[in-house]
């Protein structure tokens, strides 16, 4: 028999004519047949469905057809579907067989790895469940094995095809379920049908997964009545297990049980009201477990966030909408389209846990939740809102230039010693890290730090775009930023391309000499001319300053998280020798600038070494920083004296200077802002909306992008 399937399959999928294939398959369905025959007739009759060509209806009677004009405009599977049940209705036979074939393979199959686990991430890890999903596509599963995911997965390929599934008609449907009950036998009644206790299995299972999740310390201590950082963490214990029994985790399982037994009941003749209730309750016990879950999420947003946390929530909420779809399907199995909804979910979730792409989406989404929340914390400092905030700004962004001019000069201190370029590389970051964090306790500002830092704040407004209050107030915040960008690059090279000019020609009074030969002064000029790399080198540098971003996100959270606050506040030692108020002074000293440094510092570190490495291992590579490189065109200027204004490559140098300031700040924030939306899981089709109306506000108020407008309170 299976040497006679595969001779069959050949010559069927080499035949041309859709009726003929239909025709032939149906044929040769056997109800007896053995387990690996049946699933693989069912597998070749799924890919006969899901082709893209219709069957030429000529092949069946025109009297039938012309009776259902609706399906003249469904999708290519429906018309198929339909007319395979035509064919079955005029041939009695084969419509016993297959109805047989059908009822048997999900009487025999395992449907509870199906119900509970496709779509359900398993891995925490990104390369665990990565390699898992590419020996999967390698190696697909057999047909032999027993296993409705087995089967499914070789029928449905694509995630579209949950779409045709979920749309089948409501005549199609009522068809469908009659074939699986045609000509049963009186032992297989349609009250035994496995599949409906498999439903049930795989309520109990999920729910008791759900429980145990919800139940687990690290869940628990995050719920409403867990303590939060800064609390004293003393509970009573009575408190703590009246608290556990209110939890809908905890009276899940017993619920869970409630419907068993009444369920039992109903099958042995007792009335429905009490499975009714019983079912209610489950479903008001779910609907609490997933406000609680919201619950732990708000906590980690205060309190720091961990992947492996996120893992297991966001897990446990895809359980309890699993367990809701499950539940609906089972209390509706006289609705065909809640079975047609069920399938459609099960296909496209089981699609999704064997997909690449989809595991990078959601891993990425995992990372980008884990460091945008405070990011966002510290990026509000950087949005002027209003005049006084503009006014603000600038004097932050001069003083920032201030200091870069320093930062000028010890560069080219550095390079004119013509180190190994390794030990110039790690000198030269200390040089940026060191001025970094000068500007940071002086409170100034350097312009392209902001937008790596900002694009989180805007990405926490996302979740207010639903209104129409959320898109104004988020256009707003965008204009805001866009105009304290302008103004942040503005007051950085305002203040060191003078200063910069200044210091060389007060230098060469003083000591008859220049800070770099006029050979250096010239070839950097050269170096920033917007025909060369400047452009390319400027975008990279975009990137280090986003990856710095990143890494002040990572060391706030993880601050946060492991609450170090609380352990250098009750510190015994630092009580003992600074007293409580100085140690709870110091721990507050460190959560407030704990991400400051460590962005300042990385930032410096890499500005500095990156270079050397790439340049040593891949490509010639160079930073190319707008507030650092305005300040080097300063010192060269003042080195070459006027006659270089008549140079093109000074004018080119500035041409590079300007492209500069729209790189570094433009690559930033889009990667940052790509990150955002990513942890908020925003449609491309809401994207386009708010660009839109970003792209309206500018046209209709151009001057909002370099003065603010008056805001109701500095009017009055």
């Amino acid at each position: 028999m299976f040497d006679s399937l595969k001779r069959f399959i050949k010559k069927w999928r080499a035949s041309r004519d859709g009726g003929h294939q239909l025709d032939a398959l149906l044929a040769i369905a056997d109800q007896s047949a053995p387990y690996p025959e049946r699933s693989e007739w069912l597998i070749e009759l799924a890919h006969w469905i899901r082709r893209g060509r219709t069957v030429q209806p000529g092949a069946l009677d025109a009297g039938n057809l012309g009776a259902e004009p609706a399906a003249s405009r469904s999708p290519a599977a429906h018309k198929r579907i339909r007319y395979l049940l035509h064919v079955l209705d005029r041939n009695p036979a084969w419509k016993v067989n297959v109805a047989g074939t059908l009822r048997a393979l999900l009487r025999e199959s395992d449907g509870l790895s199906l119900l509970c686990d496709a779509g359900m991430p398993v891995h925490s890890g990104f390369f665990g469940a990565l390699f898992e999903r590419i020996e999967a596509s390698l190696i697909p599963p057999a047909p032999n094995r027993r296993d409705l995911t087995a089967i499914v997965t070789l029928m449905f390929k694509s995630e579209r095809d949950a779409d045709w599934i979920a749309t089948l008609p409501a005549d199609l449907l009522i068809r469908i379920h009659a074939l699986f009950d045609y000509a049963a036998h009186e032992d297989q009644p349609r009250e035994s049908t496995p599949f409906s206790l498999d439903l049930l299995a795989a309520l109990h299972n999920l729910t008791c997964q759900i429980s145990s999740t919800g139940l687990s310390q690290t869940v628990r201590s995050r719920l409403g009545g867990a303590d939060d950082a800064g609390d004293s963490g003393t509970h009573d214990a009575s408190d703590v297990r009246v608290a556990m029994e209110k939890q809908p985790f905890y009276r899940l399982t017993r619920a869970m049980l409630a419907v068993e037994a009444a369920h039992h009941a109903f099958e042995t003749g007792a009335p429905q009201d009490q499975l009714l209730r019983e079912v209610n309750y489950l479903r008001l016990l779910l609907d609490d477990c997933r406000a609680a879950t919201d619950n732990v999420f708000a906590h980690l947003y205060r309190n720091g966030v961990s992947v492996d946390i996120v893992f297991q929530v966001e897990r446990m909420r895809m359980r309890i909408a699993r367990a809701e779809n499950l539940l609906n399907a089972w209390m509706a199995h006289d609705d065909p389209h809640a079975s047609a909804r069920l399938t459609a979910e099960l296909v496209r979730a089981n699609h999704a846990s064997q997909s690449v792409a989809y595991l990078m989406r959601s891993n990425f989404s995992l990372l980008a939740r884990k460091v945008v929340e405070y990011s966002a914390d510290t990026g509000e400092h950087y949005i002027a809102r209003d005049r006084a905030e503009y006014l603000k700004m600038l004097r932050m962004a001069a003083g920032g230039g201030l200091v870069t001019v320093v930062t000028v000069c010890v560069k080219f201190a550095i390079t004119g010693a013509h180190l190994q370029a390794m030990l110039e590389g790690v000198l030269a970051g200390i040089n940026y890290a060191a001025s970094f964090l000068l500007m940071h306790f002086l409170h100034f500002s350097l312009a392209t730090k902001q937008p790596a830092m900002t694009a989180p704040t805007l990405a926490r407004e996302l979740d207010g775009v639903g209104t129409p209050a959320g898109v104004d107030s988020f256009v707003s915040s965008v204009t805001a930023l866009m105009r304290t960008q302008a103004a942040a690059v503005l007051g950085n090279v305002l203040l060191v391309f003078p200063v910069c000019l200044g210091v060389q020609l007060l230098w060469h009074v003083l000591f008859h000499a220049d800070i770099i030969s006029p050979q250096k002064a010239h070839a950097t000029l050269v170096s920033f001319s917007l025909l060369g790399p400047t452009p390319f080198y400027a975008a990279l540098t975009g990137v280090l300053l986003w990856s710095s971003s990143l890494l002040a996100g990572w060391a706030d959270n993880w601050f946060v998280l492991h609450r170090v606050a609380d352990a250098l506040a009750y510190n015994r030692r630092l009580r003992l020798t600074l007293g409580a108020a100085a140690a709870n002074r110091l721990a507050h000293w460190c959560r407030s600038n704990v991400a400051g440094v460590v962005g300042n510092v990385t930032l410096g570190l890499m500005l500095g070494l990156v270079p050397a490495i790439v340049s040593a291992l891949a490509f010639s590579f160079e930073v190319r920083h707008v507030t650092l490189s305005a300040g080097s065109i300063g010192i060269a200027l003042g080195v070459l004296g006027e006659s270089a204004l008549k140079w093109p490559e000074l004018w080119w140098a500035v041409a590079g200077v300007a492209s500069m300031a729209i790189l570094n700040v433009t690559v930033s924030f889009a990667l940052a802002f790509y990150m955002a939306v990513k942890s908020r899981d925003l449609r491309r089709n809401a994207v386009r909306s708010l660009r839109g109306a970003i792209w309206q506000r500018v046209r209709r108020h151009p001057l909002e992008l370099v003065w603010p407008a008056k805001t109701s309170r500095e009017a009055g």
